[in-house]
Parts: C-alpha cells; structure tokens; sequence
C-alpha cells in the first residue's frame, strides 16, 4: 500500500508543473491585457503611462521570464498581487472569498449524494416501475437543463412573479439589526435557490450511476447466497450490495474536490453571491492575471488530489488496485 501511495503521489509533481505551464500560457495569449481594460475607460491616457504601468505589473518582460518569476513566487505560496486597483495580495482576496464558496458547495455536495444514493438504489430495486420511470425523467431534465437557464426560471418564479424568496447576495440589507434567529433564516431564504441549482444537475448524473451499479451487483452470485443463507432484504441491499455498488461513486466524489471551490461560477455570478467564483468572473472579464493564475492552480491541486483521494479509496475497496 505504502508503494502504490509514494508512486501516486510522485506523478503529481510533473502534472502539477505541467498545468501550470499551459494555463499561464493559454492565459497570456488571450485578447486583450491587463493595462488594456484598465485604460479603456481613461483615453486621455498617454503612452509613457501604459507603458510605466506594463513594467510595474512586469509584463514588458519576455514570456518565459514572467512564468519562471511566477513559478518562483508559487514556490514560496505566494499568488503575487492583483492587478485591480487595490492592488491588494491574491491570497488574501481568495482567504475573504473560500468560505463562502466552500460551504456553499460542500452542503450542495451533502445534499446531491445524500439524496442520489437511496433515489439509485431504489430506482434499482424497483426496475421498470412507475418510479424508476419516473426518476429516468428526471435524470434527463437534469442533465439536458444549463445551470444558468434554470437559474433564471427559478429567480423569475419565486423572487420576481410569487416573492417568495431573495435572487441576490446571502443578507438582506440591514440584516445586522436582526436577532440572530432572523439572521440565520434570513441567509437560508437566500441559499434555497443557489442550492437548488448547484444540486440539481449533479443529483440527477449521481443517482443514475448509483442506479447502474446497484443494477450490475444485486444479480452477483454472492448476493444469491447472502439471500440463501435467510439475510433479511435490508442487510442484503444496505450492507453486502451498497458497499461495491458505491464503488462508482468514489470517482465521481473525488471529481468533486476541486468543485467545492471552483464549481459555482455561474451561481455566484447569477446570485451576486462573493465568493470565489464571482471573483474568478470578474479576474476573467479585467485580464487579472495574478488572481485568474491562483485560482486556477487551487483548483489543479485539488484536482489531483480528488484523483489521489479516489486511487486511495479504489485501493481500500479492492485489493487488486495495489498491484497495478
């Protein structure tokens, strides 16, 4: 096991050096630059000024000499500064940022599959049914229906027509002259529809796999004899058949590691929610390259590490995995 780890865990090193050579590069030769954006609004501004400001952001220098000054500030952990008019450190702008982000989409990754699980296993217990029917609908709603567009519906349904519900921002203004029971209801009232989307999708994709594995374990041989043996239903299904029917699952929850932080950009940027993904948006939209740079290799190291959390977890569900 300790093998199969070390060898795992030394290709991340090569992968990591290579992600960050091809975004950095892909990132500068993307239209427009930094100074472009920020002096379009300003045509009074002369050359000897966009050109001062080239060199304070250190872009006048060649390619190469920018990624290798980068790199060496990433080896320090340090994500450089922004290039927007605070010019403050990108570290500290994603520290404001991550916890929102994070527990926004760490209780939409509760809800997805503590929710996809029993729908798959009952739409696999119940084949052919009117259920199994009718979650294959759903399934299908949602992975055909855009984020964004249902996003829409649901802001135009429960906020504009019925006003049921907040489309913006986590607090109502003035919510700090609430009581704290006001407080906290005031900022469920404005998670229910980000929830909503950021779950929906992924609920409907995770519980068709967790369907399909369910359907490939329960006709095994050893599920036979479990039957055989006078097991009641429920230790057969829920104990012996859900343990490698998850097995599935554990690849697509390491797939979910790095979307805990850069997986709600459209979200945040609908709900004008502050959170890493309105500030990826907005670094995107300004050509800020510090913060798009950072936030880009936080979510490349999470990545590879939701790669290596899912290789960890093969390796425990099936021996075999250790061998290879």
């Amino acid at each position: 096991m300790t093998t199969y780890l070390l060898k795992r865990i030394a290709m991340l090193v090569p992968l990591m050096l290579g992600i960050t050579l091809i975004t950095f590069t892909v990132i500068h030769l993307a239209p427009g630059e930094p100074v472009d954006m920020q002096m379009a609004m300003n045509p009074k501004v002369g050359k000897e000024a966009r050109e001062r400001l080239t060199k304070f952001y250190g872009l006048d220098k060649p390619l190469h000499e920018q990624y290798f000054t980068w790199l060496g500030r990433l080896a320090r952990l340090d994500l450089g500064r922004s290039f927007s008019s605070d010019n403050r450190p990108v570290l500290d702008k994603i520290k404001e940022r991550l916890p929102i982000t994070l527990s926004l989409n760490l209780v939409a990754l509760i809800i997805e599959f503590g929710l996809a699980i029993p729908i798959g296993v009952l739409a696999a217990l119940k084949r052919n049914s009117h259920f199994d029917k009718g979650t294959t609908v759903f399934v299908y709603l949602g992975i055909a229906m855009p984020n964004f567009w249902l996003a829409l519906l649901l802001m135009y349904l429960f906020g504009v027509k019925l006003s049921w519900l907040p489309i913006s921002n986590l607090h109502t203004l003035g919510y700090e002259s609430y009581s704290w029971v006001a407080q906290v209801w005031d900022l469920v009232k404005h998670l229910i529809l980000p929830l909503i989307v950021a779950s929906f999708g992924s609920l409907a994709g995770v519980s068709r796999y967790m369907r399909s594995g369910m359907l490939g374990v329960i006709g095994q041989d050893y599920i036979v004899t479990a039957r055989a043996k006078g097991l009641s239903e429920r230790v057969v299904i829920w104990k012996h058949a859900l343990r490698n029917a998850l097995l599935p699952l554990v690849t697509l929850l390491g797939f979910s590691v790095p979307g805990l932080i850069g997986g709600s950009v459209i979200i945040e940027t609908i709900f004008s929610i502050p959170g890493m993904g309105q500030l990826f948006y907005q670094g995107v939209m300004s050509r800020d390259y510090p913060v798009v740079m950072g936030i880009l290799v936080i979510g490349a190291f999470l990545t590879l590490l939701g790669n290596l959390l899912a290789d960890i977890g093969y390796a425990f569900a099936d021996p075999r995995v250790r061998l290879r």
